[in-house]
């Protein structure tokens, strides 16, 4: 990503462009997946000899619709996405793609995958897009406001201002992914919370902004996987970090919150086990 380009610097209008596009964006994967969605037309390929990590056909139309769109409005923005190579940025601002976070729920005819679009600059991202095109959902944060639109219409978001760990919701992908030193991280909080539940994928972070639950804990986490859902809950009012409490852009071990209070109880088990 290139360094000349300052957010600060966005006026109104390019604010409403740049949303615009985010949601045209993801119309157009919700377009490409959803006839493949619940079909035995996805064929599926394994990307990890060692393990499972799908990758569907919808992937990579998704990506692709999105990609031609961004070639054609924004040719010198970057792009960093999933199932295709990088494109470097001329202007300072980089795409940052996943067309289906979650593909093993997607494969599984589950509705928590999603669409997630993010766009950064040097320090970030700061416009996040979750789609969930089967529910009909979508959340969208940046430049200091967010909002959902779905089947309840559109409403604004914000996070929960809970802030004692014993009465938290917590949600997470484990135990599926990350290695053991993550997984005890995440037992240590684990323990601590009211209620815990698994593998939404990046819905997780949907709710956490929509101010239903608190935290939201993974590991072994992409760029692509974490910079959308990190736009989207810092827009809402939360705070996303790695395990030290740094940021979590890059993906890897992270945590996400309501408010900083709750952030700090829960890092203060989860620190140990930060790399």
């Amino acid at each position: 990503m290139g360094s000349s380009f300052n957010r600060r610097n966005i006026d109104h209008v390019l604010q409403s462009d740049l949303f615009a596009l985010a949601h045209e964006l993801a119309e157009a994967a919700r377009q490409a997946i959803l006839p493949l969605f619940r079909t035995n037309s996805l064929e599926t390929i394994n990307k990890d000899s060692h393990g499972f990590d799908p990758v569907t056909r919808a992937d990579k139309a998704a990506e692709k619709a999105i990609r031609e769109i961004l070639a054609q409005k924004r040719p010198e923005d970057g792009i960093l996405g999933e199932e295709y190579a990088n494109i470097d940025s001329k202007s300072g601002l980089t795409w940052v793609l996943d067309p289906i976070d979650g593909t093993r729920g997607f494969i599984s005819g589950t509705p928590t995958w999603g669409v997630l679009i993010a766009l950064a600059d040097a320090d970030g991202p700061f416009l996040g897009v979750v789609d969930q095109p089967f529910i009909g959902e979508r959340f969208a944060g940046g430049f200091g406001k967010a909002t959902s639109v779905g089947p309840q219409g559109e409403q604004a978001l914000s996070t929960r201002g809970l802030k004692d760990l014993s009465e938290a919701i917590l949600f997470t992908t484990f135990p599926e992914i990350g290695r053991d030193q993550d997984y005890a991280g995440f037992r240590a909080v684990h323990d601590q919370v009211k209620l815990v539940r698994f593998g939404l994928d990046c819905y997780a972070y949907a709710l956490l902004a929509a101010g239903h639950i608190d935290l939201v804990i993974e590991a072994g986490l992409q760029p692509y996987d974490i910079q959308a859902p990190i736009a989207l809950i810092e827009a809402a009012g939360g705070i996303v970090t790695n395990w030290k409490g740094a940021p979590a852009h890059l993906g890897g071990q992270v945590i996400a919150a309501s408010n900083k209070q709750l952030l700090d109880q829960a890092l203060a088990f989860l620190t140990p086990y930060a790399d």
